[in-house]
């Protein structure tokens, strides 16, 4: 593995196995990516969870930002993986919010891991990261974001997804590629409806006359995701990175004491600490013989 220079960090950009969850979705792709690079936190991990791809234009109305980051902050609060393509606009007001609200969220680039475009999203892409998520991109170190790349790039965004929102996007806007990738592979799409004398919502309307869901509260996008109790999603997120990861794991399936401290990737005292914590708290339940459950 290499060095992430422009990170200006020792951690390594990774070759993701496609397998699991990562490689089921897109496996379905009709052009698969022969080859997936990473830095931060394994996607298998991440999509475990309940994800949605916020994506729209680039150049946001006052109105489009205050939607977006509305409904990010309210779908990371509520236990949702925000996937998004760290552009200029709604793609990073999405990352944001999710990087506030304490929620890893996954940004799909268009070029090498080892360069950030735009460059003014360095310290966003970093705070991905640090905060538990992941920068993915099916292009190797060196390969600089050319223009057929971003619409290639889209329907990553849109495959790794378990749907799409678009927030505020123009007729012409690039998000609307994904919201056609994402049809084609069967996952909703929703919008969110604006201004009829907005050109930055022209195509979010489009979309909707088309057949999109309207979203007009969070309330629509988790209905869509079969998500009706917003407070269960919550409590499989702990209060630092330590219980989530314990909790990811019991959620996936582990039970055992042993496996769970694996899963976790914790040493054994703060794995104790946690476990602790975690049932003082009313997160997770002794089953006995060092097994364990989610309440």
């Amino acid at each position: 593995s290499k060095k992430l220079i422009c990170m200006n960090s020792n951690k390594s950009i990774l070759k993701h196995k496609l397998d699991g969850i990562t490689g089921e979705r897109l496996g379905r792709l009709h052009d698969c990516p022969a080859e997936l690079f990473y830095r931060g936190t394994d996607m298998n991990q991440l999509l475990s969870r309940p994800s949605v791809a916020i994506v729209g234009s680039r150049k946001m109305s006052a109105y489009g930002m205050a939607v977006t980051e509305k409904l990010a902050v309210e779908l990371a609060n509520a236990g949702v993986i925000i996937v998004s393509g760290l552009a200029l606009g709604v793609d990073s007001a999405a990352h944001r919010m999710a990087v506030q609200a304490g929620m890893p969220t996954i940004a799909v680039l268009a070029g090498g891991l080892e360069t950030i475009h735009p460059s003014s999203h360095l310290d966003l892409a970093r705070s991905i990261v640090a905060g538990g998520g992941s920068l993915v991109s099916e292009y190797p170190e060196g390969m600089p974001p050319m223009a057929h790349q971003f619409v290639a790039r889209n329907r990553i965004i849109a495959a790794l997804a378990d749907c799409v929102v678009i927030t505020e996007a123009a007729l012409g806007s690039g998000s609307l590629h994904t919201a056609a990738f994402a049809l084609d592979l069967g996952k909703p799409v929703l919008a969110v409806p604006g201004p009829i004398n907005s050109s930055l919502s022209a195509g979010t309307n489009q979309l909707i006359k088309t057949g999109a869901a309207i979203v007009t509260s969070v309330d629509d996008i988790l209905d869509s995701l079969h998500l009706t109790k917003k407070d269960k999603q919550q409590s499989l997120f702990g209060n630092n990175k330590a219980e989530t990861a314990v909790l990811t794991a019991l959620s996936q399936g582990n039970a055992d004491g042993s496996a769970l401290q694996t899963a976790s990737e914790l040493d054994s005292t703060v794995f104790a600490q946690t476990l602790t914590m975690l049932e003082i708290n009313g997160k997770i339940r002794s089953l006995g013989g060092n097994m364990w459950s989610l309440r």
